[in-house]
C-alpha cells in the first residue's frame, strides 16, 4: 500500500479545520499516517482557472502532484473540486506524452517534474477501495442511529468515471455504503445528485441563484426527516453550512440541518467526540445535534 500525502486544499484549513482533524484522526485509527504536503498551492479550482488558461491550470495542478511524488506518496484529497482538478490533470498527462513534456518544461523551471508514477485519490474512493465497507464496519465502535442525507457533489463522480475506476455505474451507491457502514441510514431524497449550488464560481458571482439551488436541496432533505447532511467536499460543506445561515437571514427561515464531512461522521462512529472533530465549529448551530449524539444517537 502506497504512502499518502494529504492535500488540504483551501477551504478546509481556512474555514473548517475540523475536517482536517477528522481526516487525520480517522486515518490514524485505521493505521494510516498521512504526510503533510509542504509547499502545496491551490489545486487550482477546476471551474475557474481551467476556463481561462488550461496550460497554466495543468502546470499548477501537476506541481502539487509532483510534490507528493517527490515524497514517494499517492496524493489524498478531501475535496471534490481538488480531486476533479488533480485527477483530471493526472489522467490527461499520463495519456498525452506531448502535453506532459510541455508541462514539465515549465515545471523544470521550479525544480519539479511530473513523473506520473503515483495516483491521486479521493478520500471516499480510497476508503471504499482500499479499506472497504467491511473494513470500516469492523473498526466502528459506536453504531450511529442517524438518518443521513448523502451529498455526492458534482466533482466526485465525473473524474472517477474518466479514470475508469469502476465505481460509477447506473446505480451509484459507494458513498451511501460507506455511510451505512457507520450504522447510519442513507436516506434517498429528490434531486440527490444535484449540485449544492456553489460550483463554478457561482457562489461568489450569483449568490442568490446558488442559494435557491441549495434551498431546494434542503427542502427535499427536510421532507425525508434527515438528522444531518454528509458530504465529501469542504466547498459543498461551506455552501450547505453557511448557506443555511444566508437563507435564514434573507428569507426569515430557520434551517438548521447539521452538516458533516464524511470523515467527521466516521470519527463519531470511531468514538471521537464532536468537539475533537470540529463539528461544534460550524456556522449552523449544532448544539442540539451534539447533545443528541452524546445522549443516545450512538450505541456501543
Amino acid at each position: 500500500m502506497s504512502n499518502l500525502s494529504l492535500f488540504l486544499g483551501c477551504v478546509a484549513p481556512n474555514r473548517y479545520p475540523g475536517i482536517e482533524a477528522a481526516t487525520k484522526k480517522t486515518f490514524s485509527k485505521l493505521g494510516i499516517e498521512l504526510d503533510d504536503l509542504e509547499g502545496a498551492s491551490c489545486c487550482p479550482a477546476p471551474g475557474v482557472f481551467r476556463s481561462f488558461d488550461k496550460t497554466t491550470w495543468l502546470t499548477l495542478a501537476s506541481r502539487n502532484i509532483a510534490l507528493s511524488e517527490e515524497m514517494d506518496d499517492d496524493l489524498l484529497t478531501i475535496c471534490n473540486g481538488c480531486y476533479s482538478t488533480l485527477k483530471e490533470a493526472e489522467t490527461e498527462l499520463k495519456k498525452d506524452s506531448g502535453l506532459k513534456k510541455e508541462v514539465n518544461e515549465k515545471l523544470f523551471e521550479t525544480g519539479h517534474e511530473f513523473r506520473g508514477q503515483h495516483d491521486v485519490r479521493h478520500v471516499i474512493e480510497y476508503l471504499y477501495q482500499n479499506i472497504g465497507v467491511d473494513g470500516i464496519r469492523e473498526i466502528v465502535s459506536n453504531q450511529l442511529d442517524l438518518r443521513v442525507a448523502v451529498h455526492y457533489g458534482c466533482h466526485l463522480v465525473q473524474p472517477l468515471k474518466e479514470a475508469g475506476s469502476g465505481l460509477v455505474t447506473n446505480d451509484i451507491t459507494f458513498f451511501d455504503e460507506l455511510v451505512e457502514a457507520t450504522g447510519a441510514k442513507s436516506i434517498d431524497y429528490e434531486d440527490k445528485m444535484m449540485c449544492c449550488g456553489a460550483g463554478g464560481g457561482a457562489r461568489a458571482a450569483v449568490q442568490d441563484a446558488t442559494l435557491r439551488i441549495t434551498e431546494k436541496k434542503l427542502q427535499n432533505m427536510i421532507e425525508e426527516q434527515v438528522d444531518c447532511i454528509v458530504n465529501a467536499c469542504p466547498f459543498c460543506h461551506l455552501q450547505f453550512d453557511s448557506g443555511q445561515q444566508d437563507i435564514n437571514k434573507n428569507s426569515g427561515t430557520n434551517y438548521e440541518i447539521p452538516v458533516l464531512h464524511y470523515t467527521q461522521l466516521l470519527g463519531l462512529a470511531m468514538g471521537f467526540s464532536p468537539e475533537e472533530l470540529g463539528i461544534n465549529l460550524n456556522s449552523t448551530n449544532t448544539a442540539v445535534f451534539i447533545q443528541r449524539i452524546k445522549e443516545g444517537f450512538v450505541t456501543a
